[in-house]
């Protein structure tokens, strides 16, 4: 009965393009089990085969509305962890991955203790990942800062989950932190470009607040995000900015004025993905 219903639910989600790791992803979820197990080890559905068949068909009309499949599942994995995600909250993407990597590359080389500010923190991934991966290595003390009304629970609600001393506040970038100095600055704020199309289960399911850039060039906000970076880091701190594959020479004109050793950054697809630079 498992093969057959995975086999139906890609057929399904084949009719709109859909991968079939959204049907296996669906499958695993209403089982209770991961993905890998759904194909390592044997289910019995002796008991529970109308449930199971009835709960996977809603998950798969939902899917085929456009819905992303995390907010079905509820779920995202992000490097080491699996964070709670639902509408209101952009859904960390893998290419994130990446720039915590180089953040915690910089991070390892610094005296303790160290401070960190994740500016625009959404669901937590990159203050939690931050956290989590230097928690008994390193003394970091990390702040998430994050503005949306419908982002900040599911924030608190992944801290809570890994039980970490993040500390967030809840304040636009602009005027978050008055007087504070840290060590690094890390952020995925909004960039994509105003005319840039998006993936209808983008533009029709995850909040236009974290997407966007505010303009033409999507350069806008993430200006701001730079402008509070300069103020927010101490001389020879160190910035990282996620941002869209073309804005490489304008992330390097808006930070010239206050950073140094400004370095681009590739993505696993070799798409400029983030820059990196040295507060003067």
């Amino acid at each position: 009965m498992i093969r057959d219903l995975l086999r139906w639910g890609k057929d399904q989600l084949a009719s709109q393009e859909i991968s079939g790791i959204d049907a296996e992803l669906l499958l695993a979820h209403t089982l209770g089990i991961s993905r890998m197990e759904l194909h390592s080890k044997p289910v019995d559905l002796a008991e529970d085969g109308a449930r199971v068949k009835e709960e996977f068909e809603d998950a798969i009309a939902l899917r085929l509305t456009g819905k992303p499949t995390q907010y079905i599942t509820g779920e995202a994995p992000f490097r080491y962890l699996t964070l709670d995600v639902g509408p209101g909250v952009l859904i960390p993407r893998p290419e994130t991955e990446v720039l915590v990597d180089e953040v915690l590359h910089n991070i390892a080389g610094l005296a303790e203790p160290i401070s960190v500010i994740d500016l625009g923190s959404g669901s937590g991934a990159i203050a939690i990942s931050i956290a989590s991966e230097t928690s008994g290595k390193k003394v970091v003390h990390v702040v998430a800062v994050e503005k949306s009304d419908e982002a900040l629970p599911w924030l608190r609600q992944n801290i809570a989950k890994f039980d970490l001393p993040i500390r967030v506040i809840a304040e636009d970038v602009a005027t978050a932190l008055t007087g504070v100095k840290c060590d690094v600055v890390v952020a995925n704020p909004p960039y994509i470009p105003q005319s840039d199309p998006l993936p209808t289960e983008v533009a029709e399911f995850e909040p236009e607040i974290a997407l966007r850039g505010g303009d033409e060039s999507g350069m806008k906000v993430p200006i701001a995000f730079i402008d509070s970076a300069a103020r927010l880091l101490k001389s020879g701190g160190f910035a990282a900015f996620e941002h869209h594959e073309s804005q490489v020479d304008l992330m390097r004109q808006a930070l010239a004025a206050d950073f140094t050793d400004i370095k681009i950054h590739y993505d696993l697809t070799e798409r400029p993905r983030f820059t990196t630079a040295i507060r003067k």
